[in-house]
């Protein structure tokens, strides 16, 4: 492949990561678009004790953009805002103003790791990425992936709370 056809790529490869997140495509809600709306009780909301609710998924999604953006830039491991989990735990203070404030969390993370994609020199994407198994091109459609994996989820969850 030369150069230019793997600009091509990076630049699908963004469409692909901000149609899962927030621009318009034909599968339905992205992830920004499942929670347009939302109140902090319907983020809430869990279908049973052991499992996860919407904001909860949230950070999780925000938490594996800060994971690639750390491959991608080779950051520090261990600095995530909210610890070291995949799964952070909620804020103890759940309203309005702490879900903005995650909300900008995750605006950001993905705004950086946007950017990161866009600053990847072509050469990379079939390359592996540092301490992993994986292409850069991979990791970056994976995450497109799990945006909208988690989209569909939250989609079940705000329909089971109406039941």
């Amino acid at each position: 492949m030369n150069g230019k056809n793997l600009n091509g790529r990076i630049e699908l490869l963004l469409e692909i990561y901000d149609q899962a997140f927030d621009r318009p495509a034909w599968h339905g809600p992205n992830l920004r678009g499942s929670i347009r709306g939302l109140t902090p009780r319907e983020l809430l909301w869990r279908p049973s004790p052991k499992r996860h609710n919407i904001w909860e998924i949230i950070l999780h999604t925000a938490y594996w953009k800060y994971a690639l953006h750390r491959k991608l830039t080779s950051g520090k491991r261990g600095s995530f805002p909210l610890g070291r989990s995949n799964w952070p735990r909620l804020p103890e203070k759940t309203d309005e103003a702490t879900w903005k404030s995650d909300l900008k969390l995750l605006l950001e993370l993905h705004r950086l790791l946007r950017d990161d994609i866009q600053n990847l020199p072509a050469s990379a994407l079939t390359q592996r990425a540092p301490q992993s198994k994986y292409r850069y091109a991979r990791l970056i459609y994976g995450i497109a992936s799990h945006d909208l994996y988690h989209a569909g989820q939250i989609g079940l969850l705000k329909r089971m709370q109406k039941e």
